[in-house]
């Protein structure tokens, strides 16, 4: 029987400023970019049910680049091998920086976002198993449901205008990171299918150098480090490994240092530069040349009536609420987390409603996994339709708690004086948040505070 002295954690609960000044500062742009990415969405939509859907298949399908180092690729090749490389860098950059100093770094407190995140990806997966071949369908399409488009899902959030708490922000957060993980470990494990060894080397020694010239030597300057970032790419694209792995592992290969250093942290301030460029050109344009599906009654009607496209659907909409509301409340249930008494469980159901919004990189293991344009016309379709599901129902949930929400957030930001801290976290019986190790001054992170970029990190108090 655990001993009484055990102490309970709590989650969702308040971050500590330094977290919550993060998180803050990285969906402020995943927000716009959201922004942009739904008017991609909508114009490839509109493009490609109009009399000028020839014309985006032209340009979808025109090919361009160097032919000698088979790089001659399509459009819409270059936004999703390419620009998604961009993406997965800065997913690589969030993910180091939580295993080194943010809710990751501890087992205690990884344990619940981590088991929510997995389920939320293992229970998709096995429901649209069940509903496609339980229909003599085929597994295929198994991964397609498992992702979570942060930046969709942002997107969503700043147009029907709720105040979401930052706790919740931040889980999604964690859970839309740790599905970008899984998702490329899919996509590297499991659509790679043939190996050129020499190229596979050579991009493994490119990594080598990037880690020895950013950890070990601390060369600065991105003339140094575009240039081999693009080396390194080609060469994995050449090994016959999916280009977005270059991304990723360049990304978890940036110094996170757990004092802070002087300012941002060198991953922070990286993914702070390069995130802009992700969520406002990358992600957009890969859904402009991905999203333009022909939506006609017979492509719904092939949604509904065909195995696959109903098993994502179905997967997006449902077996991502069940998997990760499923795998909160157990690991809650049989850990000693509790949740914060200022949310509810219809809080976490709300938030597992928005990572159903699967788009990016479900449409990106689409096209790995349907090669035949007919199929993936079709897949494509359930991807669409079960996001939009899910949105809809995050929304008329997320709007009926959004009262308790704003005034959640008017506590959170309320700043009296004027000081550039939030006035809750400078009262003295404050208690500290219990679902985070960060042991860091209220000012660290933040260069407003400390002098800029370049001046020393606050002492901690």
């Amino acid at each position: 029987m655990p001993g009484g002295n055990r102490k309970t954690r709590t989650f969702l609960g308040r971050l500590p400023l330094p977290e919550r000044t993060f998180v803050a500062d990285a969906l402020r742009t995943e927000t716009v970019g959201g922004m942009v990415l739904l008017a991609a969405a909508a114009v490839a939509l509109v493009w490609a049910n109009t009399p000028l859907s020839g014309a985006y298949e032209s340009v979808r399908d025109f090919h361009f680049g160097i032919e000698a180092l088979g790089l001659d690729l399509s459009v819409t090749h270059w936004t999703a091998d390419g620009l998604l490389a961009i993406f997965f860098f800065v997913a690589g950059a969030e993910l180091k920086r939580e295993l080194v100093v943010g809710d990751l770094r501890h087992p205690g407190t990884a344990i619940l976002p981590v088991v929510a995140a997995v389920s939320g990806m293992a229970v998709p997966a096995l429901l649209y198993g069940l509903v496609a071949t339980s229909m003599g369908g085929t597994w295929n399409g198994w991964a397609v449901p498992m992702a979570t488009d942060i930046a969709f899902a942002l997107g969503v959030l700043a147009v029907i205008d709720t105040h979401l708490p930052s706790a919740l922000r931040a889980f999604l957060l964690t859970l839309a990171v740790v599905d970008d993980l899984g998702a490329i470990v899919v996509i590297a494990v499991f659509y790679t299918h043939t190996i050129n060894l020499a190229a596979l080397i050579g991009a493994v020694l490119g990594l080598g150098l990037f880690f020895h010239l950013h950890d070990r030597r601390r060369v600065h300057g991105w003339y140094w480090y575009l240039p081999l970032a693009l080396v390194i790419w080609g060469l994995t694209y050449a090994s016959g490994v999916h280009a977005t792995v270059a991304g990723v592992a360049m990304g978890l290969l940036l110094r996170v240092t757990k004092d802070g250093e002087r300012g941002r942290r060198p991953a922070e301030r990286i993914a702070h530069l390069v995130r802009p460029v992700s969520a406002g050109v990358a992600v957009p344009l890969f859904a402009l040349f991905s999203a333009g599906v022909s939506v006609s009654g017979d492509t719904l009607g092939d949604v509904v009536g065909r195995p696959e496209p109903l098993g994502v659907a179905l997967g997006l909409a449902i077996g991502k609420v069940v998997g990760i509301f499923g795998g909160c409340y157990l690991a809650a249930r049989f850990t000693r987390a509790r949740l914060s008494p200022d949310l509810a469980w219809p809080d976490v159901i709300a938030v597992a409603m928005l990572a159903g919004i699967g788009f990016t990189v479900s449409l990106l293991i689409s096209e790995l996994a349907y090669p035949n344009p007919a199929d993936l016309e079709r897949i494509k379709a359930g991807v669409l339709l079960g996001s939009l599901t899910s949105a809809l129902l995050a929304c008329g949930l997320l709007k009926l708690r959004n009262n308790k929400y704003r005034r959640l957030y008017e506590e959170e930001t309320l700043d009296e004086n004027a000081d550039g801290i939030p006035d809750i976290y400078q009262q003295g019986d404050s208690p500290r948040p219990q679902n985070s190790t960060d042991r860091e001054s209220p000012n660290a992170g933040r260069p407003e505070q400390n002098g800029g970029p370049d001046a020393p990190a606050a002492p901690d108090r």
